[in-house]
């Protein structure tokens, strides 16, 4: 008999966001830890692909001429940001009730995004390729880390770039972004994360090395609580994101 077919999608993960769908532009809601975190991840991403590709991250529309891929994207929380910068954006999500809520939420803030209910398995092998592809906070997901990097790397162009983010696996995370974050504070609903899925950097540095991308940047990222923000750190033991690039030809 073949062996069955391989698959990135955690059922159950996609299931339990699907029935958060409504709240993904509450920024009082259920996604408000997100809502918090993306000031530093929309810097760091403006800032290196300005870096890499020539652009001025000051310019009102630097990623004119560039196609992202933000994969995960849940309710288009990154997508958005990406085309009003200019850049050709496909949002992609296992969860066909997230992608109705980002379309909805487009339309209405008149924002172009190419917004699909697929997998990055289904992508890749479809033959897309992006200059830049958003893997954010995506990975401790997933049901086959190694298979969703492998499907992600082989869509970034040669000389292109992906930006993977997630949580670290340390005790350090378990307390804070688990036991703290869900059942303590209440950040995020119980079972948003497992301890067990979630990834260690060297970890997710190998998996991107097997798939022909190369890390060149990482950086960790920390709450500070009487701020009430998010900022870049070098300590990567709980929350952190790395860069990674294809050679060109």
């Amino acid at each position: 008999m073949p062996e069955p077919r391989r698959s990135t999608i955690d059922a159950g993960e996609v299931e339990r966001f699907s029935a958060l769908a409504a709240e993904w532009w509450n920024p009082n809601g259920k996604f408000r830890p997100l809502h918090k975190l993306n000031p530093v991840r929309l810097a760091y991403i403006r800032d290196q692909v300005a870096a890499r590709f020539g652009r001025d991250p000051r310019a009102a529309r630097p990623f004119e001429g560039l196609r992202f891929l933000d994969i995960g994207c849940g309710g288009g929380l990154l997508c958005e940001p990406m085309a009003r910068l200019g850049a050709e954006v496909v949002g992609a999500d296992a969860s066909a009730t997230n992608i109705e809520v980002a379309k909805l939420h487009a339309a209405e803030a008149g924002v172009s995004v190419d917004y699909r209910a697929t997998t990055a398995e289904a992508l890749a092998d479809a033959g897309e390729t992006f200059d830049v592809v958003l893997n954010m906070e995506v990975v401790e997901h997933v049901a086959d880390v190694d298979l969703f990097l492998a499907k992600c790397a082989q869509m970034v162009r040669p000389g292109g770039i992906m930006f993977v983010a997630t949580i670290n696996r340390t005790l350090k995370a378990l307390g804070l972004a688990i036991i703290g974050a869900e059942y303590i504070l209440r950040w995020l609903p119980r079972g948003t994360h497992h301890f067990g899925k979630l990834v260690r950097p060297e970890e997710l540095e190998k998996a991107l090395g097997a798939a022909g991308l190369r890390v060149i940047d990482r950086t960790g990222v920390i709450y500070h609580p009487l701020a009430d923000r998010w900022q870049k750190s070098r300590d990567m033991d709980v929350n952190y994101m790395v860069l990674a690039e294809k050679a060109s030809v």
